[in-house]
């Protein structure tokens, strides 16, 4: 029986070396070639910097600190963390024998007469040896499953603060719309005035008249909305941030600093700091793990066993007092027939890790277009931010050679009136195309990982 077992404890020792193995990411899983340009591949570029070296305005910053302090949904991904913890240390101890103390006592007596007095006072201790892997393959997924949670948290923190970012910047566009749009308002107030004098001076009519006063109203109209949705996303933001809906001091888009880090470029395995690519990956592993431990139910299961303590109920004659008692156990089940069962998990396992596989190659894939199209955004908003420029720029020349030609009598006010709209809406178009920047960058801080911390 001896040589029995050590030939099935030999036999399984020798196929089940892959059992120990760690997880390695696959050959086969893709890469490089995710972005049409990749300079200085030495750089981690904009992912690899802190949320504070992206976002400097100080009131910016103070707001961030505030939303990280007290969101709820960051909390919750930190208690989340905390449960991977104790699994783990959990799956740790599963290597330590467990020690239990069980005293017993006993009353017996007969016909009423004096009762002899026995006890046990054993402490028992259990432990099972991990020769075919199946309690380190436990570790390890527990330890995956560690790293998936932090991960996890990581895509909450990068969310909040892009999202408070985000809040932040539209404020500050909605903000700087107004101011325009109110200098608007009352310019084209005066440009009613205008119109209407000149019409008593024979130089317009009811028509001219007429349609400035409906670029008035509809200014006003404009001035009216944009104060309706500052208000209303301004109590978004206080939700946001954990507090009652209140103004906060926001700074304007000029303000904005472009981070020197963009333009340091993005080596390919920057997507790695990603969140979603760091949890799909883990997935991976926590699934490799896991079809390591349903081969491992294969193999025999080996276990020691043993208790050690004092009773006095040793023999057919009580000792008082009691003597020493011991014992050892040693167990070994090999798995035979389980109704397939084991085999079953087996399969269940291998297609949950290639699907696993699956989901991180295109998490991969999908990361790879998202950076590519968030840097074509990059790209094309800096090149509109010059045209725009210059477009103010010769509407505001337009504009006061209008107005210097009509007070010369060689233009009409149309034609001012003309050019005042222009501006503006060059001026709005401007401004948009600024936010839509930031909001890039941000956007791409958040693609590429939300930064180391």
């Amino acid at each position: 029986m001896k040589n029995i077992v050590i030939i099935i404890t030999a036999t399984a020792l020798l196929s089940s070396c892959g059992l120990y193995k760690n997880y390695e990411r696959p050959i086969d899983i893709k890469t490089d070639g995710f972005y049409h340009c990749c300079v200085y591949t030495d750089s981690l570029g904009i992912g690899g910097y802190s949320w504070k070296s992206i976002f400097t305005d100080p009131n910016l910053q103070a707001l961030i600190e505030k939303g990280l302090e007290q969101n709820t949904d960051l909390k919750n991904a930190r208690l989340q963390i905390e449960q991977a913890e104790a699994v783990l240390k959990a799956a740790k101890w599963a290597f330590i024998p467990n020690l239990a103390l069980a005293p017993q006592g006993q009353l017996a007596g007969v016909d009423w007469g004096k009762a002899s007095q026995t006890y046990t006072i054993p402490i028992s201790a259990s432990w099972q040896l991990d020769l075919f892997g199946g309690l380190l393959n436990a570790k390890k997924r527990a330890k995956a499953q560690l790293e998936n949670s932090e991960a996890y948290k990581q895509a909450v923190q990068s969310q909040l603060i892009a999202a408070i970012a985000n809040y932040y910047y539209t404020l500050a566009m909605l903000n700087e719309q107004l101011n325009i749009s109110m200098q608007t308002e009352q310019l084209w107030k005066e440009n009613v005035n205008t119109t209407k004098a000149l019409m008593e001076a024979g130089q317009s009519n009811m028509a001219a008249v007429a349609q400035t006063e409906a670029n008035y109203i509809n200014i006003c109209t404009q001035v009216v909305d944009l104060k309706d949705q500052i208000a209303i996303l301004g109590n978004e933001f206080a939700a946001l941030l954990g507090d009652a809906p209140q103004k906060y001091t926001i700074g304007t888009l000029n303000d904005w600093k472009r981070p020197y880090h963009l333009d340091l470029g993005m080596p390919s395995y920057v997507l790695s700091n990603r969140p979603d690519v760091k949890m799909a990956e883990q997935q991976l592993a926590t699934a490799f793990y896991a079809t390591n431990e349903a081969r491992a139910a294969f193999y025999p299961a080996i276990n020691l066993s043993g208790a050690i303590g004092w009773t006095n109920s040793l023999g057919g004659v009580i000792i008082n007092p009691g003597q020493w008692i011991w014992n050892a156990i040693g167990s070994l089940t090999q798995p035979l027939f389980m109704n397939g069962r084991l085999r079953a998990q087996y399969k269940i396992s291998k297609a949950q890790q290639e699907q696993a596989k699956n989901t991180f190659q295109q998490t991969l894939l999908n990361a790879g277009t998202e950076v590519n199209s968030i840097l074509t955004k990059i790209e094309s908003t800096s090149v509109k931010e010059k045209l725009y420029n210059k477009q103010v720029e010769s509407l505001e020349i337009a504009v006061k050679s209008t107005q210097a030609l009509m007070m010369n009598s060689s233009t009409n006010y149309l034609q001012v009136l003309t050019a005042q709209q222009g501006l503006l809406g060059a001026q709005i178009a401007q401004i948009n195309n600024k936010f839509h920047q930031i909001q890039a960058v941000i956007e791409l801080y958040q693609a590429l990982g939300g930064g180391t911390k």
